[in-house]
């Protein structure tokens, strides 16, 4: 309950920063740039000198670990140069509930993990030339609430291509990860594509394939993303969708709703 007490009151933050901009400071605010909900992350950073916070809550049924589970996700991004973005992301709150089958309880609160990371442009492109990037992020806190599918790297490097094609946008991400089993640590492969388009002026449609190599598995864990986003405004984008697992290994459904708000006020000069 104390983690969950303090992601609400974390959460509050950017909601009472929102209430209090005036309509003036809004229009004149720069755009957020969210990463969320789907596995690939843009290869465009947010704002230069702004603050982002991307909040989550995901409803998960039938992994490898778990019968259910429903947890609280954070990532928060901070541009700090023109081409590099600083990332912390985390999930505060997890509760589980197993059949017996994947874990001796049958119910479990527990917080996730919490990793720290970078994000680098190495090309910043324009419309149909591609913006890349280079990611890379470290496990600093475990956590102990039970993994999706995908697991919990210890370390995540990826290489990061983003662009514009007649008003349709694509983030294409290529993983590899190392990830950790008692003592023993392997390597993991991962590719994802997401592709999105507006149907009006402030509601967006997107849709995403995914592919994860699970290595104590000897498996593949892959899925099929869909998901609506609406923005409220510049600083404010509302998403929701699910994700339906494609194979045996791979967590069967996940339900997730979020939003997506950037600080309008620059911490940066």
């Amino acid at each position: 309950m104390t983690y969950l007490r303090c992601f609400f009151l974390f959460l509050l933050l950017p909601v009472f920063a929102f209430g209090q901009e005036s309509s003036d400071t809004a229009a004149a605010a720069p755009i957020a740039n969210p990463g969320r909900p789907t596995v690939s992350t843009p290869a465009t950073l947010t704002p230069t000198g702004y603050v982002q916070f991307e909040s989550g809550l995901m409803y998960a049924r039938h992994s490898p670990e778990f019968t259910s589970q429903e947890n609280l996700n954070e990532v928060i991004k901070f541009t700090v140069l023109p081409r590099l973005e600083v990332v912390l992301g985390s999930e505060p709150f997890a509760h589980s509930l197993f059949d017996g089958t994947v874990n001796d309880l049958t119910t479990g609160n527990e917080p996730g993990g919490i990793t720290l990371g970078a994000q680098g442009v190495l090309h910043a492109g324009e419309g149909p030339r591609p913006t890349v990037a280079l990611g890379y992020s470290h496990q600093v806190y475990g956590g102990s609430a039970p993994d999706l599918d995908i697991g919990s790297p210890e370390n995540s490097a990826l290489l990061l291509v983003s662009a514009d094609v007649k008003r349709f946008h694509y983030d294409t991400n290529f993983f590899v990860n190392e990830v950790e089993q008692g003592s023993v640590r392997r390597g993991q492969l991962g590719e994802t594509l997401s592709i999105s388009h507006p149907l009006t002026k402030k509601v967006g449609f997107s849709g995403e394939i995914w592919n994860f190599t699970q290595p104590f598995l000897r498996g593949h864990a892959a899925g099929n993303l869909w998901a609506l986003n609406y923005n409220v405004r510049n600083t404010l984008v509302f998403d929701g969708g699910f994700n339906r697992g494609l194979t045996g290994t791979s967590t069967r459904w996940e339900v997730f709703t979020g939003f997506t708000y950037l600080l309008p006020h620059k911490f940066l000069r």
